[in-house]
């Protein structure tokens, strides 16, 4: 009932301010980070005058920024010379077709939904309803999922993600593939189909479909907190996908003699030549444990299971693993190079000093990711 007396409303609505039944169409845009500076850049293009034009008049809305230096979409808007608005300012009611959001991380209030004649457009980077909320693409890349894609749904108010399905596309995740190399391709594939859509826009409303009941996930934002490796508790395994998944916001983290190291350049230790003719299992390392292989310059420290290597870190200063090696460890490795030393060894960073790091490190973080996991 409630869904047909919206569409009858809304009937209502496009007839009175002459909503056009074809494009072009006047967006309104609402978006913060790289994601969604993709699609506000395929919204400008769309703009170019031509018969097949989309977009007769574009204006952006984002959020105050908290951090230094501009949001993205921000500082790509002025470049693009758009009007923006200053969240919770929308700008005048009643002149937009329609709206888009990609990456806004706010609520849109019901009354606001319904100044669009054609409602308001999500471009989100999952399957929904795998991966609701706002770090969706991290949680994939984190889980290990092998199938991930973007949705375009549009926007209901008080939840996040819930709203119908009018367009879903399937990719299949590269194997060791970051996160941040598969925003980039999301990014584009998102743009792509948001404009596939407005091509249509009636008919694609028209054919929408309810996200399934089953299979939903939920992806909360990550805190720094969660960059603090736990070698006591995490897998080599584990190590290395936490790395693919956070490491481009949050460099890893851990504690050496009582002060905090950020861990740059992870590798397998299975593409460290020569590396898997050492017996190490045998040799009383315990988690935390380090060693240096010399022949591939590579820091290889101990896990629950198995071990990682580590190119390079952040302590004080950037620092190669040869660097951290010579100064640091090698009084320990005079003598026996590849035995391994109880004192030599990283030590699990506990939040407490992880809170301390990310007041002193905010620069690196980005608008999605300030919250608890």
């Amino acid at each position: 009932m409630r869904g047909r007396l919206l569409r009858a409303w809304r009937e209502g609505v496009k007839a009175a301010r002459g909503a056009a039944a074809l494009p072009p169409w006047r967006v309104l845009f609402f978006g913060t980070d790289r994601f969604a500076v993709t699609a506000l850049r395929a919204l400008q293009a769309a703009r170019e005058p031509s018969e097949s034009s989309l977009v007769s008049r574009l204006e952006v809305v984002t959020l105050p920024s908290r951090l230094p230096g501009e949001l993205p979409v921000r500082s790509c808007a002025r470049e693009l010379q758009l009007p923006v608005h200053e969240w919770p300012h929308t700008g005048p009611a009643g002149q937009f077709d329609v709206g888009v959001v990609a990456s806004f991380g706010r609520l849109l209030s019901e009354d606001l939904i319904l100044q669009f004649p054609y409602g308001v457009l999500n471009v989100h980077p999952s399957c929904l309803p795998r991966w609701r909320g706002p770090a969706p693409i991290i949680h994939t890349v984190l889980h290990g999922d092998k199938v991930t894609g973007v949705t375009i749904m549009e926007i209901r108010p008080k939840r996040f993600d819930v709203g119908p399905i009018i367009k879903q596309e399937e990719f299949a995740v590269p194997p060791r593939c970051t996160a941040k190399e598969l925003e980039v391709v999301l990014s584009k594939m998102g743009a792509n189909m948001l404009i596939s859509v407005l091509r249509n826009l009636p008919e694609s409303l028209k054919n929408k479909k309810e996200q399934p009941e089953e299979g939903v996930t939920f992806a909360p934002k990550i805190s720094i907190a969660k960059s603090c490796v736990r070698w006591e508790e995490q897998t080599a395994a584990q190590v290395i996908q936490l790395h693919r998944a956070i490491g481009s916001v949050f460099p890893l983290q851990t504690l050496w003699k009582g002060t905090t190291v950020k861990l740059l350049d992870f590798v397998e230790v299975d593409d460290i030549p020569g590396f898997a003719d050492q017996t190490l299992n045998d040799c009383g390392a315990v988690p935390g444990s380090l060693l240096y292989h010399k022949a591939s310059q590579t820091l290889i420290a101990r896990c629950k299971e198995g071990w990682v290597g580590i190119k390079g870190v952040v302590l004080k200063k950037k620092l190669t693993a040869i660097d951290f090696y010579n100064g640091y460890m090698h009084s320990w490795f005079q003598q026996k190079s590849r035995a391994v030393h109880q004192e030599c060894r990283f030590q699990t960073l506990k939040l407490s000093t992880a809170k301390k790091t990310e007041r002193e490190g905010n620069a690196v973080t980005e608008h999605k990711t300030i919250d608890v996991f």
